[in-house]
C-alpha cells in the first residue's frame, strides 16, 4: 500500500472543521499570550528609567505633626520597634533611615563677589538608596580635600527659577553649580570647624541635601549632644509598587509618604496587574485549543480503529502509523506559530507608535517570539507523545 493511500486512508474521518477550530482557538491564544508579553517588556523600560513618572519604588516617610507638634509633646521620630514592623511587611524589600545632622550647619557661597550665606541641614542615608551616586562619595576628614553634597533637582530648580530670577542673582546650571566652592561651617558641642564642599550630583528621588555616610557619623560624633536620636525619615524600597496594601498601611500608622508617589505607583500596580490577567486568558484559550485538539485526535483514531487494524495486518507498525498525524499536527502548530507572530508585529506597531511620542524606546521582539516557539514546540512534543501512546494503545488492543 503506498503512501498516499494510506494518508487518504486515515483522513477520511478526519473533522475539517475541529481541526480549524482548534488551529483558530490555538492562533488567538498564543497572539494574546505574545502581544501581552511584548507589551509588558515595551513599557517596562517607562518605569525602569529613573525620571520616569511610573517608577515609584521608593518611598520616603516621615510622620504627621499635627497641632503644634513636638512642642506638645508628640513623637515624629521612629522607634526601633516600627521599623521593624515595618521591614516585616510582605511588600517591602528593605528599609533605609535617613540620618539628620545634629549640629549647626551654615553654607556660604562667593558668587562673583556677590557673597550669600544661610543655615542648612544635611542628611545621610545607605549608599544603596541613591539613584546617582558620584565616583568620589565618600569622606576622611584626615585626607578628604571637600565634602561632596547631593541635592534634589528640585532646588536648584527653585532657586533658577525663583530666588534668582527675582533678585536679580544668576541663573546656574547643574555644570556650572558644581564648580562652585561651597564653605561649610560646622559647630556644637562647644566646637566649631569649617570645611569645603562641592555639589558632585542631582537627585530626582531624596528630597534633600545628602552627605556620605562616613561624613555624618564622623560629624554627629564630634560637634553632636544627641547620637542616640532615632531617625524622623525613612526611605523604602517595595517591590510591588502601588499595591493597595501599602497606602492601608500607611494610613493606618498615621505615616506619609512624600509627594504622591504611592498614588501614581498605582499606575505601574495596575498595568502589571491588568498584563497577568491577558496573559492567564491567553494561557487558558491555548489550553483549551490544546484540550480540543486531544478530544479530536482520540475521536479520530476511533473511527479509525477499523483503519487500524487493517493496516496492522498489512504489516505496519504504530510508529508507521503515528507519522500522517504527526505531521497534520506539526502543519497546523506550524501555521499557528507563524500566523501568532504575525499578528504580535501588526499591533505592536500599533502600540509602538504612541509609545515613540513619549520617547520610549521598544525593545527587541526577539525574545518573546523564542518564547512563543518554545511554547509551540512543547505543545507538539506533548501532541506527539499523546498521539504516539493512543495509536500504540489501539494497535494492540485491536
Amino acid at each position: 500500500m503506498t503512501t498516499g493511500v494510506v494518508w487518504r486512508l486515515l483522513r477520511q474521518n478526519m473533522s475539517v472543521g475541529q481541526l480549524a477550530g482548534y488551529a483558530v482557538s490555538n492562533l488567538v491564544g498564543l497572539a494574546i499570550v505574545l502581544m501581552a508579553l511584548q507589551f509588558y517588556c515595551d513599557v517596562t523600560e517607562v518605569w525602569e528609567r529613573e525620571d520616569s513618572f511610573m517608577k515609584r519604588d521608593f518611598i520616603v516617610l516621615s510622620k504627621k505633626v499635627g497641632g503644634l507638634g513636638s512642642i506638645l509633646g508628640s513623637k515624629v521620630d521612629f522607634s526601633k520597634e516600627e521599623i521593624a514592623n515595618l521591614e516585616s511587611q510582605p511588600w517591602v524589600k528593605r528599609v533605609g533611615v535617613f540620618t539628620a545632622s545634629d549640629f549647626n550647619v551654615s553654607a556660604s557661597v562667593d558668587m562673583g563677589g556677590r557673597g550669600m550665606s544661610t543655615a542648612l541641614f544635611l542628611e545621610s542615608v545607605p549608599d544603596d538608596f541613591f539613584d546617582v551616586k558620584p565616583g568620589d562619595w565618600t569622606y576622611d576628614p584626615n585626607r578628604s580635600e571637600y565634602v561632596p553634597i547631593i541635592i534634589s533637582k528640585d532646588y536648584l530648580t527653585l532657586y533658577n527659577f525663583g530666588f534668582a530670577s527675582s533678585r536679580g542673582l544668576p541663573q546656574i546650571s547643574e555644570e556650572m553649580i558644581g564648580l562652585l566652592p561651597i564653605d561649610l561651617s560646622l559647630s556644637g558641642n562647644g566646637k566649631q570647624r569649617w570645611v569645603k564642599a562641592h555639589i558632585t550630583g542631582f537627585s530626582s528621588r531624596l528630597n534633600t541635601i545628602a552627605v556620605p555616610t562616613e561624613f555624618m557619623t564622623w560629624a554627629n560624633a564630634e560637634f553632636g549632644e544627641n547620637n542616640d536620636a532615632n531617625p524622623s525619615r525613612l526611605i523604602v524600597e517595595v517591590n510591588s509598587p502601588g499595591d493597595p496594601a501599602i497606602s492601608e498601611y500607611i494610613k493606618s500608622h498615621g505615616y506619609e509618604s512624600a509627594g504622591d508617589k504611592v498614588d501614581n505607583g498605582k499606575a505601574s500596580y495596575f498595568l502589571s496587574v491588568a498584563t497577568s490577567v491577558v496573559l492567564a486568558v491567553g494561557l487558558v484559550i491555548s489550553l483549551l485549543s490544546f484540550v480540543i485538539l486531544l478530544l479530536s485526535i482520540n475521536l479520530l483514531l476511533q473511527r479509525n480503529k477499523e483503519r487500524l487494524i487493517e493496516l496492522m495486518q498489512l504489516g505496519y507498525s504504530p510508529s508507521q502509523v503515528s507519522r500522517y498525524y504527526y505531521a497534520t499536527v506539526g502543519f497546523i502548530n506550524a501555521f499557528v506559530l507563524i500566523g501568532a507572530i504575525v499578528a504580535l508585529v501588526i499591533v505592536a506597531s500599533i502600540w509602538r507608535g504612541s509609545l515613540a511620542l513619549l520617547g520610549v524606546e521598544s525593545v527587541s521582539m526577539l525574545p518573546v517570539i523564542c518564547i512563543g516557539i518554545a511554547i509551540m514546540a512543547s505543545i507538539t512534543l506533548i501532541n506527539v507523545y499523546v498521539i504516539s501512546s493512543t495509536v500504540r494503545r489501539n494497535f494492540f488492543r485491536s
